[in-house]
């Protein structure tokens, strides 16, 4: 996959970065916490100096002596401290979270006490909290889940510590693009080009963490990992088994199981089947907390009738039996290395959906009771979500094509957006 170009060295302000902590320097004290100079040795900000908009005029395409995420600090940002009563604060609130989080509340609040927060994340993460309230709530969410999930699975203090500092951090690529390429909405409504913008963050946190901090390897390459799938359908680098760290594995069931909680009235049950629907997709030993706590919360309930379901069940049926026939039927004998990686990766992929279809039973319509419904909407409704995903991963797959290949490729992906 070709990704966009990436800025490996920070020795340039990110404009998307700058503007965020500008933004929250109207409520919050961020000064200058050095001298700030350009490469050529011209000072820009004196120490001490706060924040303001018009450092963004005299920051504006100069090349810096070191990068400004390291010569900033905020005197009234988030502390571990903080931190942990966020904690507190999900362990109280009646959300869906609430049965994963209390049978290891103790550890968790312990844990979000002892991270340790590097002056740029402080940084980061306290401008967030300001300008991206939801993204920061997002961020904590990420860390006690993770937290959860690191202690269900045996973890000791350090593995439940270090896999909360890498929830939290997770996202931290995203201030460095465009807010409207934000990930909550991404998968409903960015076009591809805005989606090759978003799909970077990753990366770009991962290079963040490595060159800006001091953290372990380990939180920022599971940074790096937190949207790659155990069977190579996930970004930036498409990895596949064991090139995925157990961290990173941790974070892909992390952040996977809160996006199935963005539906308005979902629950543990809702992450539970997206976690499992697509066989091989993400590691179960590591999703059990979940799935353990999602079996004591209250049933499902159906949305529509069961004959709503069964024609849907039926025309979802069709479009996978289609789907691969189109692909094979479009492919031209003679095509590009990224054209023909696409077409590979999409059959792969529609494969190991038609394998979800099966095990799940949706298949044998007359089986299903009202009290399958509930379930059976939410098996169809995460398969169709992953059909748009295939989409998207054939053209990121593909990337770049001549204008007969790219009409190939539009025609290509049709069968997998026709999800009507």
């Amino acid at each position: 996959m070709s990704l966009p170009a990436v800025q490996a060295d920070f020795k340039t302000a990110n404009p998307h970065a700058l503007a965020t902590i500008l933004e929250a320097s109207e409520t919050k004290s961020i000064i200058a916490s050095s001298d700030i100079f350009d490469i050529s040795g011209i000072k820009l900000w004196a120490r001490d100096q706060p924040v303001s908009r018009d450092l963004q005029r005299k920051l504006m395409d100069r090349a810096l002596s070191k990068p400004l995420e390291t010569s900033l600090m905020v005197e009234d940002g988030v502390t571990s401290a903080t931190l942990a009563q966020e904690v507190a604060r999900l362990l109280k609130d009646d959300g869906p979270l609430r049965p994963l989080l209390m049978p290891y509340a103790e550890a968790l609040i312990k844990g979000a006490a002892s991270i340790h927060l590097h002056s740029v994340v402080q940084l980061l993460l306290s401008t967030v909290q300001t300008a991206r309230p939801q993204a920061f709530a997002h961020a904590v969410e990420a860390m006690a889940v993770a937290g959860a999930l690191a202690r269900g699975r045996g973890g000791d203090d350090k593995l439940v510590s270090m896999a909360m500092t890498a929830g939290l951090l997770h996202d931290v690529g995203e201030m460095y693009v465009a807010p409207e390429y934000g990930e909550a909405d991404a998968m409903a409504t960015l076009d591809i080009e805005s989606y090759r913008q978003l799909v970077v963050h990753p990366h770009i946190g991962q290079l963040l963490l490595t060159q800006l901090t001091d953290y372990p390897k380990d939180i920022a390459r599971a940074v790096g990992e937190h949207h790659e799938r155990l069977d190579g359908s996930g970004y930036p680098h498409r990895l596949t088994g064991d090139k995925m760290s157990t961290l990173g594995r941790l974070l892909s069931v992390t952040d996977a199981g809160l996006a199935a909680l963005r539906s308005p009235h979902a629950n543990l049950h809702h992450a539970s089947v997206a976690l499992r629907v697509v066989p091989g997709e993400f590691d179960i030993h590591l999703s059990g907390p979940l799935a353990a706590a999602a079996r004591s919360v209250k049933p499902m309930e159906a949305k529509g009738t069961m004959s709503d379901l069964q024609v849907s069940l039926s025309r979802l049926d069709v479009i996978l039996q289609e789907a691969m026939n189109h692909i094979d039927g479009t492919l031209p004998a003679e095509s590009s290395e990224g054209l023909q990686r696409a077409a590979e990766l999409s059959r792969y992929l529609l494969h190991k959906l038609r394998q979800g279809w099966n095990e799940s039973g949706l298949w044998s319509l007359g089986t299903i009771t009202p009290e399958d419904m509930a379930e059976a909407e939410a098996v169809q409704d995460a398969l169709r979500l992953r059909l748009r995903e295939i989409e998207r991963a054939a053209r990121l797959a593909a990337g770049k094509l001549g204008g007969d290949e790219e009409e190939v490729l539009n025609q290509m992906c049709k069968g997998l957006v026709d999800v009507s």
